[in-house]
């Protein structure tokens, strides 16, 4: 007998050691641990403001999804947890977003889902057809004018109400660009599953990691920033005035040895600078506003450029690495089916998909990264204004306020006491990194599980998992095939990167496109979080490493300097001694 798709499966309302208050309704929906995104206690100003599920109505709308008519967010004990919300007019849970409560949309009808389907099977093709051309011809266009717009602002002599505005304007942005995300999201949805589909009809079952290095890319962002930085490595390499700069033991010595001499202020302004303008709209965690940029602070340009002196990191050979392997995975998928109907089937699936490949580190690079670092850079400029007058005394102190709290400050500073508000905020994220927190909260149901979106946080895999009981053996989702033996090195901040060494194995919670650079040092990789479609996963099978992701407890049970073994084909990683 079939198990009925709303049957509790499990549930967890919190306990002694991670306390929950709920919201009604809250507690019937199944809520997943964001450490994809978000694997640090968040700041109050980015979930008011920034969250990446504030527009996730309008994709559902725009789809018409059977599954899901909106996405909402929970703030609990200072981590981010995230709740799709069926489209069943029966579903009733309380929500906020820009401080304002509200109930997320469901449908009036309930036949809503039992119907739609059809629509969304129609429409989901056609975006994933000319989404490229979209992108290229007019999306991006738009989101270059809204950044030109945006960085041409003269944020220190405005005044306050200016400022007030200008972030008014940021938000618009913001929720225009993931609203952008979201339909490229969608489209890169429909192509890779239509080449599932077509392989599996086809071909039947298929090695895992071939269809995982078919989704690799050599035409991006990301790689865009790799080669201006190895570009600046050769440059150095080939100029002893500089390389004498470089041997400083930080950043900062760095800096301060290349602003000492002419050639290294020189190569200050024309290099590192543009570098920053280009490429520096990124933070370690993309989406927080608590973390500064690259463009505020160099220190992780000038960390990784070293990082390509030391190893002497050839970016032509890397890339042609992943252009050779992607051409060979292209070959294995079609060699062995004989032409005909079936073969042109699947020759024109793989290439809608591979179309979109690019899309992945592009929308990053854009959306996750550019937009969110804008916003942050809009409240800095408030930051600043509101020390000059005396009402705080960091510009970063701002995002310990909720959006409202600092409207009122603006304004209306009497009404407010925000020195203690940061006090007793920045103590309870303090406190909150002494947690563990649990991988999701609620109620889960067999329709809870099989939302399509859970498969990036490694779900349902990691609600039916049970944990390894070897305390030698950390198990997770086998992500880029491949078995490595090596020296762990466990990284929380991209700031530790200066300490991975060439052919150390990076054992984090969570990397994101900022962490590109140390994927040329390492030999292998394991996450806390994410699924084999995560970040992680990618980026390790464009770069040909091992890779395990989606652990749940690496960081807490490998420490720097074990030997490991990292099975990515397995999901396995042996603590040796």
């Amino acid at each position: 007998m079939e198990t009925d798709a709303r049957e509790v499966l499990g549930t967890f309302y919190g306990d002694e050691s991670f306390p929950v208050e709920w919201r009604e309704g809250e507690r019937d929906l199944f809520w997943i641990l964001d450490d994809l995104h978000c694997p640090n206690p968040i700041s109050p100003m980015f979930f008011d403001i920034g969250g990446w599920w504030l527009t996730c109505d309008h994709m559902f709308r725009r789809f018409g999804t059977p599954f899901a008519s909106d996405w909402i967010a929970k703030r609990v004990n200072g981590y981010l947890y995230t709740a799709a919300v069926p489209a069943d007019p029966s579903t009733y849970a309380e929500a906020s977003e820009y401080g304002n409560r509200y109930v997320p949309r469901v449908p009036e009808s309930g036949e809503y889902a039992g119907k739609i389907g059809a629509y969304l099977g129609a429409v989901l093709p056609h975006y994933a057809y000319n989404f490229l051309d979209w992108w290229r011809e007019r999306l991006r266009p738009e989101m270059d004018r809204n950044f030109a717009y945006l960085d041409g602002q003269d944020t220190d002599n405005m005044s306050m109400v200016e400022l007030a505005v200008l972030l008014e304007d940021a938000i618009d942005i913001h929720d225009r660009h993931w609203k952008i995300h979201w339909m490229l999201n969608f489209a890169q949805f429909s192509a890779t599953t239509a080449l599932n589909a077509t392989i599996a009809e086809v071909k039947g079952d298929v090695d895992p990691d071939l269809v995982g290095r078919l989704q690799s890319s050599t035409e991006d962002r990301n790689w865009d920033a790799v080669e201006d930085l190895w570009k600046m490595k050769e440059e150095i390499k080939d100029d002893g005035e500089l390389r004498r700069a470089f041997e400083a033991d930080t950043a900062s010595g760095i800096l301060e040895a290349l602003n000492a001499t002419e050639r290294g202020r020189r190569f200050v302004s024309e290099r590192l600078a543009a570098h920053q303008q280009e490429f520096g709209y990124k933070a370690i965690w993309a989406h927080e506003f608590q973390y500064q940029t690259w463009k505020e602070n160099p220190a992780p340009i000038l960390e990784a450029v070293r990082g390509y002196l030391a190893t002497d990191y050839d970016y032509r050979e890397a890339i042609q690495a992943v252009r050779d392997d992607l051409e060979a995975a292209k070959r294995e998928l079609m060699e062995d089916v004989p032409e005909g109907e079936d073969k042109e089937k699947l020759r024109n699936a793989l290439e809608l998909s591979l179309r979109m490949n690019p899309l992945t580190p592009d929308h990053h690079f854009y959306i996750d990264q550019g937009t969110n670092a804008r916003v942050r850079l809009v409240l800095i400029a408030i930051g600043r204004k509101l020390v000059e007058a005396g009402l705080l005394d960091d510009p970063e102190d701002v995002m310990f306020l909720r959006y409202n709290e600092l409207r009122v400050l603006m304004f209306d500073p009497g009404q407010i006491d925000a020195r203690e508000i940061f006090s007793d905020r920045r103590d309870e994220m303090e406190q909150a990194y002494d947690l563990r927190p649990p991988e999701w909260l609620g109620t889960a149901t067999r329709r809870a599980l099989e939302f399509p979106y859970n498969a990036l946080w490694g779900f349902p895999e990691k609600f039916y998992r049970k944990p390894s009981e070897k305390k030698d053996e950390v198990v997770g989702l086998g992500a880029s095939a491949g078995v490595i033996e090596g020296t762990a090195r466990v990284v929380t901040s991209i700031e530790e990167s200066d300490q991975v060494e060439e052919g150390d194995i990076l054992v984090c919670r969570m990397t994101n496109p900022a962490w590109v650079v140390l994927f040329t040092k390492v030999s292998g990789l394991v996450t806390d979080a994410g699924g084999t479609t995560s970040h992680p996963a990618v980026v390790s099978r464009e770069f040909g490493i091992p890779a395990v992701v989606g652990t749940s407890d690496a960081t807490r049970k490998i420490k720097t300097g074990d030997r490991i073994r990292v099975n990515g084909s397995s999901g396995v990683v042996e603590i040796l001694g």
